[in-house]
């Protein structure tokens, strides 16, 4: 599935940040990416499970967007995450209507391979004759109305993968593209046991000025 990567567009820039030990903070501090934001466009838009299950053990879709943070490396009440032992899956923002994006920041926080974030990002604005709202487990995104924003992958090549984790998503031209639509498709950071889907902490939505 990150061979779609190829069709992103060359203008949209993903920068990674990192805190581990003493700089992991429940303020999550970064050097190049924002600190969550309580104000932003995503806590004003409406969250759907399009594909996957929710771990009962952790938090629903809701704690993506309410502004609150865990303070410390595993608080599974705290954040948003897939079944243990499933293959990730989709979830859906909806804004009511389209708005102009400047950045998507995701954020995520888990000693160990939890932490770090493997997802591709589509974006629509719900135009296109062959929208598909949801599109199951068999279908392309890219195929049905969606535009792959960017693809994500924060795991450190070498060494120990936790830590805590901002993504930001921008582009060259200072605006993402006028959307309504945004579908996080997530997967595992590893399959050698269960425990491979990622603590999503919060995720903004920076509309463009």
């Amino acid at each position: 599935m990150f061979a779609l990567s190829l069709y992103a567009s060359p203008d949209v820039k993903v920068v990674i940040d990192r805190n581990i030990g003493k700089d992991a903070t429940p303020q999550f501090k970064f050097k190049n990416v924002p600190s969550p934001s309580k104000d932003n466009a995503a806590s004003h838009a409406k969250l759907k499970l399009v594909l996957g299950q929710r771990d009962p053990g952790g938090a629903d879709l809701g704690a993506l967007i309410d502004g609150a943070l865990p303070v410390d490396e595993d608080q599974p009440a705290a954040n948003f995450f897939f079944n243990a032992g499933s293959y990730g899956g989709r979830f859906l923002f909806d804004f009511g209507a389209a708005i102009d994006i400047a950045q998507i920041n995701t954020y995520s926080w888990h000693s160990s391979s939890r932490g770090p974030q493997l997802y591709n990002l589509f974006a629509s604005d719900g135009g296109d004759p062959k929208f598909n709202l949801q599109p199951d487990g068999r279908t392309d995104p890219a195929s049905c109305g969606w535009r792959l924003v960017a693809t994500v992958d924060t795991r450190p090549k070498k060494g120990d993968p936790g830590g805590q984790y901002g993504v930001s998503i921008t582009d060259s031209s200072g605006n993402l593209g006028k959307f309504r639509y945004l579908l996080f498709d997530v997967v595992p950071t590893e399959t050698e046991d269960p425990w491979g889907n990622t603590f999503f902490s919060e995720i903004d939505v920076v509309a463009a000025k």
